[in-house]
């Protein structure tokens, strides 16, 4: 009894060990290309590409990013090679960004081309990666082991367009597009260290799998209905979320923070998705679906505070809000598709829920964007309604998940 005892409690802490050693190498991954996103507007404008091109090669780097992964996420559950989809993809995702170096001589199509391999490399490697992760979450907890990832990627989110701050500060002396291509150049460290470490990770831990109970139960067709009511909740919740550069658009054109601040609010964002991630992460191991449920409901309310507010503390309010939103986007939404949905469905499943979401996230922004010109109130009461609207699939999906028991963390 007792070496079966202690039989699980190595699994366990190899399961921690697997998915803190992916969260740093998502820690040095964004750090690079957050970083590389924090500077490349200004840096394809010095290139000469137009405002509209800067938009138009944004857009489509995301419709890349999130519409492939339907494919890559069904490649991967067909051929079992998650370990190889993981490390192609990252390989085409950190080093076409210090490549972005060279641009000056190449021209800002050669720059834009290199955008859109970064984000194709993102839907390769997202669903694969996620599905990695997600054989040792549900042996700590899917909800736990999914925040520690999103904590680590946020520390990452934040070091990055600090470093890239300080960096051009030290070569502001220097002519400007050389200074950008330098910054880009440095970005190589931390993607040569989120490589090495991928690696590393392969390595050491080569079936990840195995990390999840083999007599853990198949899902049923309850479970599968579950899934698709679960997914037209998240379109909702995705259709009433503003990207943050509305808002940091707002709060300068209204005159309620000075450009220089709109940054550190980014940070402090980052910071509460962190924080959230962790708090809400565990609140599902223990509460499941009701976790997924507060969240959407404390989140919902970020735009009142962001767009109809006069004030600083109105805009820190609104932005913590959304913090929220996006720390529980990151871990516990993830988590209960472990929950819900069987390992060798898994990669399909998270390439169906990235590529949803995305769409949506796109389709409200773009709504919201023309909205905002139009009456900020109709902006604010679009935001709420349709991230509201979310709130009837989520009871149901709770429903159908009640006869199973979820995964809980005992320590």
């Amino acid at each position: 009894m007792d070496n079966k005892s202690d039989g699980i409690k190595n699994k366990r802490k190899s399961a921690y060990a697997f998915l803190v050693l992916l969260g740093v190498v998502s820690l040095f991954s964004d750090l690079t290309y957050e970083g590389a996103r924090s500077i490349i507007g200004p840096y394809l404008l010095l290139l000469g590409a137009s405002a509209a091109t800067v938009g138009f090669v944004s857009g489509l780097g995301e419709f890349i990013g999130y519409g492939l992964r339907l494919v890559t996420g069904f490649i991967s559950d067909r051929t079992r090679r998650y370990w190889l989809m993981t490390i192609i993809g990252y390989a085409i995702n950190l080093i076409a960004i210090p490549a972005l170096a060279l641009a000056p001589g190449l021209g800002w199509v050669y720059a834009c081309g290199l955008l859109l391999a970064e984000r194709f490399g993102k839907a390769i490697r997202n669903p694969a990666k996620t599905t990695l992760a997600s054989f040792a979450a549900q042996e700590v907890g899917p909800g736990k082991g999914f925040a520690i990832q999103e904590a680590l990627d946020q520390i990452g989110a934040f070091l990055g367009p600090f470093m890239l701050f300080i960096v051009l500060t030290l070569k502001g002396k220097e002519e400007k597009l050389s200074a950008y291509a330098f910054g880009f150049l440095i970005l190589a460290i931390p993607a040569t260290i989120a490589l090495i470490l991928l690696l590393v990770a392969r390595k050491k831990y080569p079936r990840p799998h195995e990390f999840e109970s083999v007599d853990r139960p198949k899902a049923a067709e309850g479970l599968r209905s579950a899934y698709w009511l679960y997914l037209a909740g998240i379109g909702f919740l995705a259709l009433g979320f503003a990207d943050f550069p509305l808002m940091a658009y707002h709060f300068v054109k209204a005159k309620i923070l000075a450009d220089n601040i709109v940054p550190v609010l980014y940070a402090v964002a980052m910071g509460v998705d962190a924080v959230s991630a962790l708090f809400f992460g565990r609140m599902y191991d223990r509460r499941g679906m009701s976790a997924i449920i507060a969240a959407s409901v404390i989140s919902a309310f970020f735009a009142p505070f962001a767009f109809l507010g006069k004030t600083p503390i109105f805009a820190v309010a609104g932005v913590a809000l959304w913090g929220i939103g996006m720390g529980a986007q990151e871990s516990i939404l993830k988590a209960a598709i472990t929950t819900m949905v069987p390992m060798e469905k898994r990669g399909t499943a998270f390439g169906f829920f990235n590529a949803g979401f995305g769409a949506f996230w796109f389709i409200g922004s773009w709504v919201m964007g023309i909205l905002y010109g139009i009456s900020l109130v109709a902006l604010v009461v679009f935001s709420l309604i349709a991230q509201l609207a979310s709130l009837p699939f989520f009871f149901k999906t709770k429903r159908l998940l009640a006869p199973k028991a979820v995964t809980t963390d005992a320590t």
